[in-house]
């Protein structure tokens, strides 16, 4: 998606997410908090305790942002930044990241900028880039299901040790493929360089208006990952599920919202109506991202 220098409004209230756990986390989000205070911003905070897989149905659920807030601002690993993005992008609330994790695709700020690129956005120094993201509903037997804001991807699996399924995907109502694999990946563009990309996925420029379709471990060689525009409609749904009676499929979101899935559901992706809105003010590109983060040329 394109950047946009519009649509950008005074800050005068903000919302900090942060991670504890490791001690740099909690020092940096108090810093933060009291450096914005000083300015006279109005802060909101949210410090989230680590949650372990398993632990329920959500890894990594949701913050709740608070009304009249500006500026989301998450100091974390790229998960802490996806829970905090799927509650601020249907709202239009803009989101700056700062990195604590290991990779960080989606974080603006290394903590040793983090002031003079703050500094930049209170003056107004910044742009938006906006994301494409999608929009998950997962029909119960014909009903609507809930509606959600999805950054990265949406992920039907088997567990760990049924046998291959089989996944029925129709694009805006025409037949794609029946995969026999061990499920499937739908991601945006800014997911291509998540769990798409180890099921051998192409990396997408953000800025495409497109959705990968990845098989995972697929029967057939033939199977390939395909890239389909984004203004569509993906139908997913399962089938023969009742010959494996102990098969069980799940639908994970990000890699953090998790629900079973039947034979009697069915999966519809397109692209949600509201982007993603990303501050952008360090000046690095996606392709220097790349280059760093995935070591392109390092010996």
């Amino acid at each position: 998606m394109s950047d946009s220098a519009g649509e950008r409004r005074p800050i005068d209230c903000v919302e900090v997410v942060a991670k504890v756990g490791p001690p740099a986390a909690t020092r940096i989000a108090g810093d933060l908090i009291a450096w914005l205070q000083r300015r006279g911003i109005r802060v909101h905070s949210e410090v989230r305790e680590p949650t372990p897989m398993g632990s329920g149905e959500s890894a990594e659920p949701s913050p709740t942002i608070v009304d009249g807030v500006d500026l989301v601002i998450v100091a974390g690993g790229d998960g802490t930044f996806l829970a905090a993005a799927r509650s601020a992008a249907p709202r239009g609330i803009p989101v700056l990241g700062v990195n604590l994790g290991s990779l960080g695709f989606l974080a603006e700020l290394n903590p040793d900028e983090l002031f003079a690129g703050l500094d930049s956005v209170l003056e107004g120094r910044y742009t938006i880039e906006e994301r494409q993201l999608l929009r998950v509903r997962q029909l119960r037997n014909g009903a609507p299901g809930e509606e959600h804001a999805v950054v990265n991807d949406a992920v039907l699996s088997k567990s760990a040790l049924a046998r291959m399924i089989r996944i029925r995907v129709e694009v805006d109502g025409d037949h794609v493929a029946t995969y026999t694999s061990d499920g499937l990946i739908v991601a945006t563009a800014t997911g291509s360089t998540a769990y798409a990309l180890s099921a051998g996925g192409p990396i997408l420029d953000p800025r495409v208006n497109a959705f990968v379709l990845a098989p995972i471990c697929p029967h057939t060689m033939t199977y390939r990952p395909l890239v389909v525009p984004g203004t569509v409609t993906i139908d997913v749904s399962m089938r023969d599920l009742d010959d494996n009676p102990d098969t069980e499929v799940y639908l994970t979101l990000d890699g953090q919202l998790g629900s079973p899935f039947t034979e009697i559901d069915r999966l519809i992706v397109d692209s949600h109506p509201r982007p993603l809105r990303l501050v952008r003010v360090s000046g690095r590109g996606f392709f220097e991202v790349l280059r760093r983060k995935l070591r392109w040329g390092a010996r």
